[in-house]
């Protein structure tokens, strides 16, 4: 019942397995327990009659008083770990699944992240994560104890009269027959329901992101009638999913419930035929009143634990993603990047073909072309963050796709241009390149990437925080702080993806200043598309429709009279003398 499975289905951990057995043992004990005081019950009630009828002595009220508590005090405590195992349980299977989540997309390759959007994400770390925790806590160790319970009383009640019992518990498996049979229409409509809801998100976060352009373009009526309508498509696909589900869950109640009616017309017969006395139905009367008690709560979640499968599976989705493994030992023999022969396709489109070429330790190795060609691929293969569909990357003679990601990239420092930074302060933020530097080596790094000039006009300096993802700083003023986080970590291989693009001239020589006295003795790979900034480079990689069409120094480059390295350097030479 509880295999692998049952897991799988309901996105559990093996400690949530556990928690769901010691849930559904707890209703188990606590559905037998409140049953037993409807025996007590029928018991004090057989007495008096025997008292009316007989003229029996009443039950002595002390026993009956020291039955009661003992009642009560034995269901106050099998209700208490009922709780225990159910709801307070949970809360850390929600924490432990959110958490394994998200150590799970912090191992996964970077082109996972480009077929998913992060509102699909979002929606599936938080939304998902909170229908499972429902589904934990309310529904099935309920459920699950609900049925062992059922079961033991379903025999008790075949010993006592098989008749009357059939006509009791009938309408059980009736109701959840025409739930289980919903279940494809459950199914259907959350999966309409969860991709509104993306939707609704997606448009949310896409308004907050370009805000400034809605405002410039004059489309604010315009873009939020189209919220509007992403919103009531929501409501209304939500409004529909009730519906149904409230059709299927209280027809099946109805069912249930006509157990009562059956379980009366077959006892009046069967007292009326001499078969049973007045008070075995009684029992069974009394015993209604609890046995459908455990379903109650479930009938009414039994439908939500049908639709969380579509949750489960957008959760299992991401657990089911191969991870980018590998060896955590990296000994390179020296920090050259070599690719060979290196094939990389991204959502079927091929981008690089065949491209060889070698970064050598102790050289700025520019990789230069036109937009598209591959650069910024490459850059992003080398470090893994990627992987190679065909052919090898090595550093220092280690291929890459064996080593554990981590491990590979204490070696490297990135500066991409597509700056992260974090709602914290300046200083942190630099501190990021490398945890445990102390103030004066985060204050090198940061006056060697020419940040003091605009920290000196925050109000806190250093310590001012820069808001989400540096909101607070111009474009120039977050690449420097990124340029710095990698001078601090100060790593063998380093990585510049269009490192000076958002920086005025001024700024980018007196960085392109700091990053050749800095960078001396390592491996350097820089992309950029001003050919000016790569003029110092080693040598040049000039990619082109994803192939290396031409490689050399710059001098040697610039030497081939219809080179595509020259071609570039003479029309970005020609622009530089244009004016309005």
């Amino acid at each position: 019942m509880f295999g692998k499975t049952f897991q799988r289905r309901y996105a559990l951990t093996e400690q949530g397995v556990r928690n769901v057995k010691k849930g559904a043992l707890w209703t188990v004990v606590t559905n037998l327990v409140v049953m037993g005081g409807t025996g007590i019950l029928y018991l004090l009630m057989t007495r008096f009659m025997t008292t009316l009828t007989d003229g029996a002595a009443l039950p002595n009220a002390w026993a009956v008083m020291g039955m009661t508590l003992a009642f009560l005090l034995l269901s106050f405590l099998t209700h208490l770990e009922q709780y225990r195992a159910t709801y307070g349980l949970v809360y850390g299977e929600v924490k432990a699944t959110r958490l394994g989540l998200a150590e799970r997309l912090r191992k996964l390759p970077l082109g996972y992240f480009g077929r998913r959007d992060l509102a699909d994400l979002t929606e599936t770390i938080m939304g998902d994560v909170n229908r499972m925790e429902h589904v934990w806590s309310h529904c099935l160790g309920y459920l699950y104890g609900a049925y062992v319970s059922t079961a033991i009383i379903a025999v008790m009640l075949l010993v006592y009269d098989w008749r009357l019992a059939i006509a009791t518990l009938w309408g059980v498996p009736a109701a959840f027959a025409l739930l289980f049979g919903s279940r494809r229409v459950a199914r259907r409509n959350s999966e309409a329901l969860k991709a509104s809801a993306v939707t609704v998100s997606d448009g949310i976060q896409e308004a907050l992101e370009n805000i400034r352009e809605i405002r410039a373009t004059n489309q604010e009526a315009r873009y939020l009638d189209g919220l509007n309508a992403k919103i009531d498509a929501h409501e209304r696909v939500n409004i529909h999913g009730e519906l149904v589900t409230g059709l299927f869950v209280n027809g099946a109640s109805v069912i249930m419930r006509l157990g009562v009616a059956t379980t009366i017309l077959a006892g009046a017969q069967s007292i009326l035929s001499g078969r049973i006395g007045f008070m075995l139905l009684f029992m069974f009367l009394l015993i209604i009143t609890r046995i459908y008690a455990p379903f109650d709560q479930s009938l009414a979640l039994i439908a939500e634990m049908f639709m969380s499968q579509v949750s489960a599976g957008r959760i299992m989705e991401i657990e089911d993603t191969p991870a980018a493994t590998g060896s955590e030992d990296f000994r390179p023999a020296g920090h050259d990047i070599v690719f060979k022969n290196v094939g990389f396709a991204y959502d079927n489109e091929q981008v690089l073909k065949g491209v060889s070429f070698t970064a050598r330790e102790g050289e700025v190795t520019a990789l230069v072309g036109p937009s598209g060609s591959g650069k910024s691929t490459c850059a992003r293969l080398a470090a893994r963050l990627w992987d190679a569909s065909e052919g090898s990357i090595e550093v220092g003679g280690v291929d890459i796709s064996t080593v554990e990601p981590e491990a590979l990239l204490t070696d490297y420092a990135m500066v991409f241009q597509d700056v992260m930074l974090f709602d914290d302060t300046v200083m942190e933020n630099i501190r990021l390149g490398r945890r445990g530097a102390t103030d004066d080596e985060v204050l090198e790094a940061a006056r060697a990437a020419n940040c003091d000039e605009f920290v000196s006009r925050l109000p806190q300096g250093y310590a001012t925080a820069i808001g989400e993802n540096g909101v607070k700083l111009s474009g120039g003023e977050r690449q420097r702080i990124s340029i710095a986080r990698a001078l601090l970590k100060d790593a063998p291989i380093v990585l510049l993806d269009e490192a000076t693009a958002s920086l005025d001239v001024e700024s980018e020589t007196k960085v392109q200043g700091a990053l050749s006295r800095l960078l001396r003795g390592k491996t350097v790979l820089v992309i950029a598309h001003r050919m000016r900034t790569v003029q110092a480079a080693d040598r040049i990689v000039v990619l082109k429709d994803g192939r290396v069409a031409e490689e050399g120094s710059p001098k040697e480059l610039m030497a081939k009279p219809d080179g595509i390295f020259r071609h570039m350097a003479e029309l970005q030479g020609a622009s530089a003398n244009w004016s309005l």
